[in-house]
């Protein structure tokens, strides 16, 4: 699904997402991801740092949604993740990350399947 400019725009004013994943079993979890962007208008993506949870989730079940919130609006987006451990997009973004002190262990590329404004 293509996102609109207006869901892209809102994303990228948000601070840090709320990502939820569940295990195969059903077990959910929610972790905040101040690295969540927009990488196209068909994906969003996130690198992980200290997210063990979330990385054996979604190896598990690869379905997550996240919530970005400002002031009185956000935007809800459902979709299908891929763990990235090499390449030019997961080189970028560990590079991007050092500057912060930060490392990244994997980036979660997620194809979006609906995003919607609220």
């Amino acid at each position: 699904m293509k996102m609109s400019p207006e869901i892209q725009q809102a994303v990228a004013e948000c601070g840090p997402a709320l990502v939820a994943t569940a295990s195969k079993s059903g077990k959910p979890d929610v972790s905040a991801k101040g690295s969540f962007r927009v990488l196209d208008d068909e994906h969003v993506m996130f690198a992980d740092v200290a997210s063990p949870q979330t990385i054996a989730n979604l190896t598990e079940n690869p379905q997550v949604s996240a919530i970005c919130l400002k002031d009185r609006y956000g935007v809800r987006i459902w979709g299908k993740a891929e763990i990235l451990t090499e390449g030019d997009l997961f080189d970028q973004m560990a590079q991007a990350m050092a500057a912060r002190q930060m490392t990244v262990k994997h980036l979660v590329k997620i194809a979006v399947e609906e995003a919607t404004l609220f």
